[in-house]
């Protein structure tokens, strides 16, 4: 953790959290990173259930300390009146307020935007969930898992004729935050300029197929159905997997001269200077031809000598990456993508660097995660509750 750190971009920007998991939390965590004060509202006892999540350590999850790093936990149960008019006060002091849940919950609750920007025209509210705010499916209860197969990335990472698998992390809910976080600062932006907040509405399925290139205009000009093709990169070529003597390496050969260098370096240069394959159609339509001569090449060398003879041909090429990977590469180090904070029972933890790079204001790693509702009465003493009045509703479990 770094307490020389700049301020942030962010500094000064008041945001308020109540979603739990991941989406709403990863935007928040972003936001965070950058210098904004956000305010985690968690229910007491239990708290955010993505504590318990994967491998605990003493019972929380060593993930809680990325999902929740430079924020505050303040313990309030929604479910009580009280409880969610120190919500509205909150919300009435903060720039921007995040939720994840099934869309018409906070408006049951009373605190839906109609609701708070009567008090505080300026308030962003964002708004993460499975199918949006509006449409047929709003109703649906969503999952990462079932936006991805919605938006059409399911169906296309697998091996032909076996079952698509998923992609290995909950790519749906951080693509979905990622979005989230564009739109609060374009609405800040906004804001900026008239003084008006606004609702930024992030639809699971949607941020997914944001970013599926080309599936849709294909089906659209020319009826194609795009078929999963395993670690190929369809109509681009070559871009694959290919096996060596002690694992497996990734070439993109895919541009033109790039494709001339590679089979220079394989001593291929009946391919690289065959003018059929001098541009990517030409390549396409003798894909599986490029890639037994690649595959051929690979075979006979370990993975460090391929990417030793490829590097040298500047041939983008790489391995596989495993954790253990990651933590012993000198560039994460060098690029600060690894840092290590401390828990609050002294558990030294290494957790992902500050993505992206800001020259003049960059983000920093501030804080180390709350423990549940370790901010609790600093909060509310801070909206005006007195030390008698956050004792009494701690007694009727409404904080």
């Amino acid at each position: 953790m770094n307490d020389t750190a700049t301020p942030g971009p962010l500094a000064g920007l008041k945001v308020l959290e109540l979603g739990q998991l991941i989406a709403g939390p990863f935007a928040a965590k972003t936001l965070a990173d950058f210098g904004a004060d956000v305010i985690k509202i968690e229910p007491p006892g239990t708290g955010d259930p993505l504590r318990q999540w994967r491998l605990l350590h003493q019972g929380t999850s060593v993930w809680w300390q990325v999902q929740s790093r430079n924020k505050k936990s303040v313990t309030l149960d929604l479910k009580q009146p009280e409880a969610r008019e120190i919500v509205r006060r909150l919300a009435a002091e903060a720039d921007v307020l995040i939720e994840n849940f099934k869309p018409g919950v906070m408006e049951g609750w009373g605190l839906g935007y109609e609701d708070l920007s009567r008090s505080n025209p300026g308030l962003v509210m964002l708004r993460i969930s499975g199918y949006g705010q509006t449409g047929p499916y709003k109703d649906r209860p969503g999952f990462g898992v079932v936006a991805e197969a919605m938006g059409g990335l399911r169906h296309l990472t697998a091996e032909p004729g076996r079952v698509p698998v998923r992609v290995g992390v909950s790519i749906g809910d951080t693509l979905a935050s990622l979005h989230g976080v564009i739109g609060v600062l374009m609405a800040l932006h906004h804001r900026h300029k008239t003084g008006r907040g606004q609702v930024v509405d992030v639809a699971l399925y949607e941020a997914v197929f944001n970013c599926m290139e080309s599936l849709l205009p294909e089906y659209s000009a020319f009826g194609v159905v795009r078929e999963p093709a395993g670690s190929a990169l369809p109509g681009i070529a070559p871009s694959n997997a290919y096996p060596c003597r002690d694992g497996w390496v990734l070439v993109a050969g895919n541009g033109d001269s790039i494709f001339k260098r590679l089979m220079h370096a394989m001593d291929r240069d009946d391919l690289g200077q065959d003018p059929a394959l001098a541009t990517n159609v030409g390549r396409v339509a003798r894909v599986q031809e490029i890639d037994d001569a690649i595959g051929a090449w690979t075979r006979e060398r370990t993975v460090t000598q391929v990417l030793e003879a490829l590097a040298a041909a500047q041939v983008p090429a790489g391995r596989i990456y495993t954790a253990k990977d990651i933590a012993a590469d000198p560039h994460y180090r060098a690029r600060g993508m690894i840092e290590q904070v401390v828990t609050h029972d002294g558990l030294a933890v290494e957790v992902p660097g500050i993505v992206p790079k800001l020259s003049e204001t960059p983000g920093a790693l501030r804080r180390r995660a709350p423990t549940l509702g370790e901010d609790t009465d600093a909060v509310l003493k801070e909206v005006g509750l007195t030390d008698e009045q956050i004792a009494q509703l701690r007694a009727r479990g409404v904080v």
